[in-house]
């Protein structure tokens, strides 16, 4: 059994206010090398204030987590050279170019031949014809297609992916879908948070329910049947979280 890529141990974040918020409460979750970790939960769940903490853009409140070894914490630089995250929130620049964009991310990420780099991108993602034409012109599915490419420009071992497929069109979310398909052949560990029940079951080895900052459940597809009674992932997710509200 490889070690863990990807480790979160009881991360615990409050927001400070007049009501303070505990929108992490206890998080705990593990992924290896070579899966399709799931993190699933309602709006307000936690996940994305987590996923945050993974890639350094939050510090925990309590807590620890580490990222192909490092620490999230104490090896900040470390982690971020570590991992690619893609959120709802990734944008490009709109007066770069998509190659502008994919090149100007390898140099900051220490690409050693960046415009190689930004090339093989350019032709993996199906950009050429779109290469030297202006973010803020390309269609969303392209955007989006700029987007993960500065993601992984570094070729990290570790994906973290927040809603990666909202607001793209039928056959650009498939062509991603194939995508992470490919890198979890590849070996990277991949955590992949999406409300998207189809998208779970198809790509998910294992998957994590949160609710009101905590795990609720965690376990393959089938184990989550087992659990809840349910054969569809949503009438189990719906099942656990219900069930959550009640004994609470």
């Amino acid at each position: 059994m490889p070690s863990p890529a990807l480790v979160a141990d009881g991360l615990v974040k409050v927001f400070p206010g007049p009501q303070p918020v505990r929108a992490v409460d206890g998080v705990s979750f593990s992924a290896l090398p070579g899966e399709v970790f799931g993190l699933l939960g309602p709006n307000g769940a936690g996940k994305t204030t987590t996923l945050r903490m993974l890639v350094t853009l939050l510090t925990p409140d309590a807590g620890r987590a580490s990222v192909a070894g490092h620490d999230v914490v104490s090896q900040p630089d470390a982690v971020r050279a570590s991992v690619g995250y893609l959120a709802t929130t990734t944008g490009v620049y709109g007066r770069l170019t998509a190659f502008e964009m994919i090149e100007t991310f390898a140099r900051i990420q220490g690409v050693d031949t960046p415009r190689k780099r930004a090339e093989e991108l350019i032709e993996r993602f199906d950009l050429s014809d779109y290469r030297d034409q202006r973010c803020a012109r390309l269609s969303t599915g392209n955007k989006q297609k700029v987007s993960i490419a500065r993601a992984i420009v570094h070729d990290p071992p570790v994906l973290v992916l927040d809603e990666p497929t909202t607001g793209l069109d039928v056959l650009v979310a498939q062509t991603f879908l194939g995508f992470v398909e490919e890198m979890r052949e590849a070996g990277k560990c991949i955590i992949y948070s999406t409300h998207i029940m189809s998208e779970v079951e198809r790509l998910c080895d294992r998957i994590a329910i949160i609710h009101g900052g905590q795990v609720l459940a965690t376990g393959t597809l089938d184990e989550l049947r087992q659990q809840t009674g349910e054969h569809y992932l949503e009438s189990a997710f719906i099942r656990l979280v219900e069930n959550s509200g009640a004994s609470s």
